[in-house]
């Protein structure tokens, strides 16, 4: 398992290296300029100046290999602040902004918690209601409890979040007014009773995007469930004598697991990614949202930075996915 998981890791770094220079030469061949935004009356010289100090008028080969070089370099002192409590801003990072002029992962590091905060939260939420779903609804295949997750599996699929979104929003804040309909992103946990507010403007973002993970993994986790209950094994665990408890949760469960294990893992990156849609709906100013803004400002260099950064974890968790295998299934060796 060792020698496979670092046979993997160093094929990966030229994987990675072909999606970073696809990434680099589609957003250099996007239209746009980063000196739209600056006012007509700044005369044409500065605007060049400006250019060169963003590195603009290097050739392109040069610049992508100053930003892959900034993307991976951090400075030791930047470490040293952020273990050691002190503000993570003073530091230099290389990799720039054109937007803010700030740091890249100064600005990223602050979008995270919001992000985790609310996607992070909906993804647990989802998984750990979709899978005790897919599992009964497949062992009670078509009793009414699986007609009603199917159905409302099918609503999930089918509303997308901007609907949903809204539509929580007017019944549940303007309606009713039971929860805030913009997230407070000011808001800090300091006891118990900023916990519950943290909890209650969670609760309609949470919803929403937990809907459509539910959706999605209940029924790859009833379809794998199905598949593996008419399986010899199952019949032979049975006529065994096994509780039928056993036979589900353990002989059943753990095989049906492998394919929803690669589900599950190729859906966290997109928890670093956020959900666009929805934290643009509620306010949520976390990755999704930052990286709208920085596609409608044309900053490449966050753009560029925020998708490498979900690459590196799609092909992370991948790697992931592919050691569980060999965890659920014996029959699985790499070495």
């Amino acid at each position: 398992m060792l020698t496979y998981t670092i046979r993997r890791l160093v094929l990966a770094i030229p994987t990675l290296l072909f999606i970073s220079i696809v990434i680099f030469l589609l957003l250099q061949l996007a239209p746009g300029d980063p000196m739209s935004q600056v006012p007509l009356t700044v005369p044409p010289e500065v605007k060049q100046l400006m250019r060169e100090a963003l590195g603009l008028g290097e050739p392109i080969h040069v610049q992508y290999w100053k930003w892959l070089v900034q993307f991976f370099w951090v400075e030791p002192q930047v470490l040293i602040d952020h273990w050691f409590g002190t503000s993570f801003s003073e530091g230099k990072l290389r990799v720039i902004s054109w937007q803010t002029r700030s740091p890249v992962m100064d600005i990223v590091i602050q979008r995270l918690p919001q992000t985790l905060w609310v996607v992070g939260m909906s993804y647990i939420v989802g998984i750990l209601i979709a899978l005790p779903i897919g599992i009964y609804s497949a062992y009670k295949q078509y009793s009414l409890f699986d007609q009603a997750g199917t159905f409302v599996s099918m609503i999930g699929f089918s509303i997308p979040p901007f609907f949903s979104g809204v539509l929580v929003i007017v019944i549940f804040s303007v309606n009713l007014g039971w929860f805030p309909s913009i997230y407070d992103t000011t808001h800090q946990v300091t006891d118990w009773a900023s916990f519950k507010v943290q909890l209650q403007q969670m609760i309609m973002p949470v919803m929403v995007l937990a809907l459509q993970t539910t959706a999605q993994i209940s029924r790859f986790m009833r379809a794998s469930m199905l598949d593996n209950l008419n399986q010899d094994y199952v019949r032979t665990a049975r006529a065994k004598g096994l509780k039928e408890s056993t036979v589900v949760m353990v002989h059943v469960l753990r095989n049906s697991m492998i394919p929803i294990i690669t589900v599950i893992a190729l859906g966290v990156p997109s928890i670093f990614g956020g959900a666009i849609i929805t934290e643009t709906l509620f306010k949520v100013n976390g990755i999704g949202q930052l990286l709208l803004t920085a596609l409608f400002a044309n900053d490449l260099p966050m753009v560029m930075t925020l998708t490498f950064i979900f690459a590196i974890l799609i092909v992370f968790f991948n790697l992931i996915a592919d050691v569980l295998y060999g965890v659920l299934d014996p029959r699985i060796r790499y070495d």
